[in-house]
């Protein structure tokens, strides 16, 4: 097999970090296995790109907790390219500057999805700062700062991305709700919580990944992809190779071209040795 990647892109939660399934949130602890594997793939020379539904602000403290930011600027001179809010952001890091935003008018899908959960909270991000919420979110799901905010002073101008979170739902009837109100106009995604990003339409990790291939000169051919969740099926769909993480849901297996175990196997470690042992 001739083949080799030459930009690796890689969730964060579920993919690197273990999952607290329990709380909705991730442990903030990468493995061992995993961290080596991840800066192997760089010092072999591949673009490692961090893709998640996280904000800036929280994908850079992981990229700095891996060591990567540091590595990439030792080894190119260069800063790490990021795409964060599931594909409407694209930062360099570090210091972090956005290159790249898509903004979008969320505010009927918002009182769409409000009207069938009134009590859920309401996040917008706040680039390098954190969130804008109509309510505190459980705790530990969100980085940075939680400024309470009305509801439509959040929604009034054009935003990058929102979240929707019901603590007394389930996933499930997320995605039924979903399919139910079509929410024209958005795209959206959905985490193992109820936990429902809107993002613009057509956006989604992998048109942040294009546009970071441009940037470096790389075809979607020579990327592979890993991730675990509903967010991850256009970018393991666009990559030359897509793989899922073993504990993923079955429409993400089924979205990849390979399968990989799970992220409390080492499923990404795994995988990135095959290609930089």
């Amino acid at each position: 097999m001739t083949w080799k990647p030459k930009l690796v892109a890689l969730d964060i939660d579920g993919t690197l970090l273990i999952p607290d399934f329990e709380n909705g949130f991730s442990s903030e602890v990468v493995t061992e296995a995993v961290t080596d594997a991840v800066l192997a793939a760089a010092r072999a020379g591949a673009h490692v790109v961090l893709a998640s539904g996280r904000a800036p602000l929280s994908m850079a403290g992981v990229a700095d907790r891996l060591g990567l930011t540091a590595l990439v600027a030792d080894l190119t001179g260069q800063r790490l390219h990021v795409v964060a809010s599931n594909g409407s952001v694209v930062f360099r890091h570090a210091p972090m500057q956005v290159v790249h935003e898509i903004r979008f008018d969320a505010s009927d899908a918002v009182r769409t999805v409000l009207e069938h959960v009134p009590a859920a909270a309401v996040a917008v991000e706040e680039h390098g700062v954190g969130y804008r919420v109509n309510r505190l979110f459980p705790e530990g799901e969100l980085d940075g700062e939680m400024i309470i905010c009305d509801l439509e002073e959040m929604i009034s101008t054009d935003v990058s991305r929102v979240i929707i979170r019901d603590p007394d739902s389930t996933s499930e009837d997320f995605v039924n709700l979903a399919k139910q109100l079509g929410l024209h106009g958005t795209n959206y995604f959905i985490g193992w919580t109820a936990w429902l990003d809107l993002a613009p339409e057509g956006v989604s990790k992998a048109s942040g990944l294009e546009w970071v291939c441009r940037d470096l000169g790389v075809d979607a051919a020579d990327v592979l992809a890993i991730g675990d969740g509903r967010n991850d099926i256009e970018m393991l769909g666009w990559a030359g190779r897509g793989v899922a993480m073993g504990q993923g849901p079955q429409v993400v297996h089924d979205a990849a071209d390979h399968v990989t175990a799970t992220v409390q196997e080492d499923g990404a470690a795994l995988e990135l040795r095959r290609w930089f042992p």
